[in-house]
């Protein structure tokens, strides 16, 4: 297992080498950065700029060994700028991808929340992962067993954060079908992951049946 929630050994498309690390990995289990136009160093969460990108595991503390050795300009192969707290502008980006790709798949009946939909959804064998919110009431979430399967189980958003994903002011739980949308929020939700502890935390709320 790779850094970012990856499995080294399945094969995930082209891979490239982290800055700080010196590991190859598959792409999707890094961050992409390129140079902007004013020398500074810009995030590609998408993987869509153009000019020259370089990688980093998707890790808030390599990232910051990335800005505070130097790294950055190493590879850039010049001086570069790095924004103060790119580490966090970095999850800030991956957490609105996570809860963006939520609420499209959502939409196309690919995601559902509130306990009892998510409990039928694992219950037949639907669910292809569990997601619980963070800060939600462990008690409430014990109840709940995610699918047996490589990251078959997300636990990097808030309960607000899951709320927005859900077109709600919060949400505990919710589960993932499978298909291409399903696919790429477990696939984006390991990068988050990275920067995020996944235990601990104040319980947003008690157990709620309809959360």
């Amino acid at each position: 297992m790779t850094r970012g929630g990856r499995d080294k050994k399945r094969d995930d498309g082209p891979e490239r080498r982290c800055i700080v690390t010196g590991e190859s990995q598959p792409k999707a289990g890094l961050v992409r950065f390129v140079v902007g136009p004013e020398g500074q160093v810009v995030p590609d969460v998408l993987g869509r700029l153009p000019g020259r990108g370089f990688y980093v595991v998707s890790d808030g503390a390599a990232i910051a060994k990335a800005a505070n050795k130097g790294l950055f300009s190493r590879a850039a192969r010049q001086a570069v700028k790095t924004p103060d707290g790119l580490a966090e502008q970095v999850e800030t980006q991956l957490a609105r991808r996570v809860i963006d790709l939520i609420s499209l798949a959502r939409k196309a009946g690919q995601a559902v929340t509130g306990y009892e939909k998510v409990k039928d959804w694992l219950v037949k064998g639907q669910a292809i992962a569990l997601i619980q919110a963070s800060d939600g009431s462990e008690r409430g979430k014990s109840k709940l067993r995610p699918p047996e399967r490589k990251n078959g189980f997300i636990g990097c958003l808030t309960a607000q954060e899951m709320g927005l994903a859900f077109g709600r002011e919060h949400a505990i739980h919710g589960a993932l079908a499978a298909g291409g949308l399903g696919q790429r929020v477990v696939e984006e939700a390991a990068r988050l992951a990275g920067f995020r502890e996944q235990e601990g935390g104040t319980p947003a709320d008690e157990d709620r049946q309809d959360a």
